[in-house]
């Protein structure tokens, strides 16, 4: 790994899940979760190193077997109320006390199976030239959105619910992927917080924008594996249009 300018992956992957047990161990396709998020990153151009943060021995195992390094999260670090930003800092605590610091941060989530490189190199381009401080996957959504009250009404989030305009005719909103999300270390490491500073969105093939939480999800991705992974022309997306920056907040 390079000391400096360097662009590391990190992927938070606990043993503990509630929803689905082992589930970053679970296959997609005849791959472990883990297994094919460390792939994908290995894959971009941009990516020089990958860490897989984990509590779990068999986790550890599968994350080296796949090439990249595991780092032991602390069991504070490892329960349900802890956060994403919290391993990711441990990681680097690590990486820095090994002179290996990187200059930019890509948070790899293992639910996420079917990560694109071109898209992770496309993000880390928009990081490193200094347009944007963080990128996150994101597709787009023209759903309307409701909320139940207290008192068990449905109110409209969105949208003016004596409105009903045709799809064509509503600017589309986006849907964060928890796929990656890309920032500099430094920045990271002031707002202690994925999103700050200049934020924007990299639209990923909303097809296999799947956040794996149940065994639903789980099932999709297996079923959908075949036919997104194996593209004929007619079926890659067509390039992504021009989304505007969102203003972050520190």
């Amino acid at each position: 790994m390079r000391s400096t300018r360097s662009v590391v992956a990190v992927v938070p992957a606990r043993a503990g899940s509630k929803g689905i047990p082992g589930k970053n161990l679970r296959a997609v396709a005849g791959r472990s979760l883990v297994r094919r998020a460390v792939e994908s990153a290995l894959a971009a151009v941009t990516i020089d190193a990958v860490v897989v943060s984990t509590d779990g021995d068999a986790i550890a195992a599968e994350a080296r077997d796949a090439g990249a390094r595991a780092v032991r999260r602390p069991a504070d670090l490892a329960g349900d109320e802890a956060s994403s930003e919290s391993a990711l800092l441990h990681v680097l605590d690590e990486l820095t006390a090994a002179g290996e610091e990187p200059e930019v941060v890509v948070f790899l989530q293992a639910t996420s199976p079917f990560i694109d490189p071109a898209d992770l190199d496309a993000a880390v381009a928009r990081v490193r030239d200094g347009h944007a401080d963080t990128v996150f996957a994101a597709a787009p959504s023209h759903a309307f959105l409701w909320r139940i009250g207290d008192d068990g009404a449905a109110r409209a989030v969105n949208h003016d619910a004596a409105v009903r305009p045709r799809r064509q005719d509503r600017e589309p909103e986006y849907r964060e992927t928890g796929a990656f999300y890309v920032f500099r270390t430094d920045a990271f490491r002031q707002y202690r917080h994925r999103f700050h500073g200049r934020v924007e969105l990299a639209l990923v093939d909303a097809r296999g924008a799947i956040d794996i939480d149940d065994a639903s999800d789980l099932a999709l991705a297996s079923a959908l594996a075949p036919r997104l992974e194996q593209p004929t022309p007619d079926q890659r997306p067509a390039a992504a249009p021009h989304v505007p920056a969102l203003n972050g907040a520190p």
